[in-house]
């Protein structure tokens, strides 16, 4: 089993691999909750009980059920980008921006359509979590240019920081609306989002 990744919410980091699967059981069951209740109806005490552990186990490692969201919104981060690399290298056209804007593109839509909980939290945007210095998309952003810049071949600097993150901050608007117009996703606002990323990024990344 993969460790869960330490989200700078934990109250303490699972040492052992005993307290590492326990970690996974109570955020695979807030995921779970999340979907079935919304998040105004979540409590850590359902939490407990779904994941089968008691809930002291819950607060060794949680104060609250936002800090909960919030190592959600980390892990699915850390999939995301373990998605998206495995993406690229089963691709293997290294250095094409178009084909890893697809695959950040399709990896984020694949996930919000069928990733547990994933529609409510995704990387901490539809519910404020963590720092406020440490807002979602530039937690995406700064993820997606250390993860792409040697894809690309291009140095992980501020300008691409900033390109990667007015990516985000558009991409995010457009989905989330694709995704209020149709359950699934409005494919005509999709393909428009991503016309717009093509336009946006072959100007400034070609």
């Amino acid at each position: 089993m993969k460790p869960v990744p330490h989200a700078t919410s934990l109250r303490r980091a699972p040492v052992q691999r005993r307290s590492a699967e326990r970690l996974t059981r109570i955020l695979d069951a807030c995921a779970d909750l999340l979907d079935e209740v919304g998040y105004d109806a979540l409590s850590t005490r359902a939490v407990a009980q779904r994941a089968s552990v008691p809930i002291g186990s819950v607060y060794r490692f949680f104060g609250n059920k936002r800090q909960m969201a919030d190592a959600l919104a980390q892990r699915n981060l850390e999939r995301y980008s373990e998605r998206v690399t495995r993406r690229l290298r089963d691709a293997g056209e290294d250095g094409d921006w178009r084909t890893a804007m697809d695959a950040v593109l399709d990896e984020y839509l694949d996930m919000k359509r069928t990733a547990p909980g994933f529609s409510l939290v995704d990387f901490g945007n539809q519910i404020p979590v963590g720092a406020r210095q440490a807002e979602p998309n530039h937690r995406v952003a700064d993820r997606l240019t250390d993860l792409l810049s040697g894809y690309l071949d291009r140095e992980p600097d501020d300008d691409l920081r900033r390109v990667f993150l007015i990516a985000v901050e558009t991409a995010d608007t457009l989905v989330h609306l694709a995704f209020r117009v149709a359950p699934e996703g409005d494919q005509r606002i999709i393909h428009e989002a991503r016309e717009m990323l093509r336009a946006y990024l072959a100007r400034v990344l070609d």
